[in-house]
């Protein structure tokens, strides 16, 4: 007899805004896991725009009715907050080579510190490797239209953001 094991993808970030790339490897993912685990973070070496708890709720509504998704806030070590909530992987996105060696160098650390957590790479589909949470909030600040690179909560949060003095 054989046992069932649940697969359980850990995605952390900032998601700060969550963008078009995001959302695509998040429903990408879940063709290959069973429950994906978006897990917010508040990165100190980055002035965010939305708080954790505002960045919380666009992404629970972005995924409503997806009861494969979970959305987590945590702090400390990633690789404990994974552990935490049974996380078979962590989910990484890479646009670039660039993002590679960073990717790189996090995913050997967690594996010093977690070895039987598995980290597994996902490209953003090329219609996405321009965007970046940065360079969403940038634009977004300059009036532009950011509507093509973001899920429509997020372009409308962000626009109320912006209307405010």
């Amino acid at each position: 007899m054989s046992e069932t094991i649940h697969t359980i993808a850990f995605y952390p970030g900032s998601f700060d805004p969550l963008t078009n790339g995001h959302l695509n490897i998040i429903q990408r993912a879940l063709r290959v896991f069973d429950q994906v685990v978006v897990a917010m973070a508040q990165n100190v070496n980055k002035r965010a725009m939305f708080t954790l708890e505002e960045r919380k709720a666009l992404v629970q509504e972005c995924f409503r009715g997806e009861p494969r998704v979970s959305v987590v806030m945590f702090d400390g070590l990633m690789v404990e907050a994974a552990r935490k909530h049974h996380a078979t992987a962590v989910l990484r996105g890479l646009r670039g080579v660039a993002d590679f060696e960073t990717e790189f160098q996090m995913a050997t650390m967690n594996n010093v510190l977690a070895p039987a957590l598995e980290t597994v790479f996902m490209m953003t589909e090329k219609s996405h490797f321009f965007v970046s949470s940065h360079l969403v909030r940038e634009v977004a600040s300059l009036g532009g239209d950011i509507s093509p690179l973001v899920p429509e909560p997020v372009n409308r949060a962000l626009r109320e953001r912006m209307a405010r003095p």
